[in-house]
């Protein structure tokens, strides 16, 4: 299956499309990479160097792809990270020139936006180019549980509170709901959960939560790849939940044990295609 992936990129370490690319591939996608920047390194180290592009430099590429014919190809198209709500825009073009040649496409949408303790750290325009344009065009969309309370205007204590949110949200147009990182009341300290919901139910996954310090970045992007990978292939969202929550802990646990801040997506590739280790999924609704 090819995957139209549309993010940002950097020459060291894992995020954006490098945090997805590779696990798609591992996976058995074809892959189509488009950047929306070029970076020397993520930004969590504080320095970097390189350049945003332009929307207008994002949309020239995917139209020379169209003119390749190949578009009819595409299951799916992935986006993460907005440098500015103008590239939003270009890739909702995309989205839209992906669905007029293969109406069954997907658009799977990780709202970047902010986290638990960081708040906001996107450019101003984007949360709301997010929750107004980019949400309702969307079929799945993965928040992490900051970007839940923000894109549905709640806040998440509880598990219902967690099922009321994310149903406010496919009331918005998107179909699958993954929320990435769930911490709420009554969950044993060190843990953090996963949960994936639909009109068909919703089902929540339990992992140890490993003490990386820093933690990662790009695991966001890796999750959003891994899920919307195995959806494609057919698997239910608990399934696909399942699946991602044992193959991202697995990364972790090589991450930590490599002593290094940088996901380790190579070295750990196998956990990608057959996790060391799973987790039980509770249907919850």
């Amino acid at each position: 299956m090819a995957i139209l992936s549309i993010q940002s990129h950097v020459a060291y370490g894992y995020v954006g499309n490098r945090s997805a690319t590779f696990p798609l591939q591992r996976l058995g996608h074809e892959v189509w990479s488009v950047n929306t920047v070029q970076f020397s390194n993520h930004t969590g180290y504080g320095r970097w160097r390189g350049q945003v592009f332009e929307p207008s430099h994002v949309a020239e590429v995917v139209n020379g792809i169209a003119e390749r014919g190949v578009l009819a190809e595409c299951q799916a198209v992935l986006s993460g990270y907005m440098g500015d709500a103008a590239t939003g825009s270009t890739i909702l073009d995309a989205v839209a020139q992906v669905r007029a040649a293969n109406p069954r496409a997907l658009y799977c949408c990780d709202p970047v936006i902010g986290d638990v303790g960081r708040g906001i750290f996107v450019r101003p325009g984007i949360p709301e180019f997010l929750r107004e344009r980019a949400v309702p065009s969307a079929d799945i969309i993965t928040p992490n549980q900051f970007e839940l309370e923000f894109l549905t205007g709640r806040t998440v204590h509880t598990l219902a509170d967690a099922l009321e949110a994310a149903a406010a949200l496919r009331q918005k147009g998107p179909r699958v709901v993954l929320v990435t990182s769930l911490l709420r009341e009554g969950t044993a300290p060190g843990t953090i959960e996963m949960m994936a919901a639909t009109d068909a139910g919703a089902w929540l996954v339990l992992t140890p939560q490993l003490p990386l310090d820093p933690p990662p970045n790009g695991a966001g992007d890796a999750v959003a790849a891994l899920f919307l990978s195995h959806l494609l292939r057919g698997r239910d969202a608990g399934e696909a939940l399942g699946e991602t929550a044992a193959s991202i802990f697995g990364i972790f646990s090589a991450t930590q044990a490599a002593g290094t801040r940088e996901l380790q997506l190579v070295a750990a590739q196998e956990e990608l295609v057959n996790p060391s280790q799973r987790f039980a999924v509770e249907r919850v609704a």
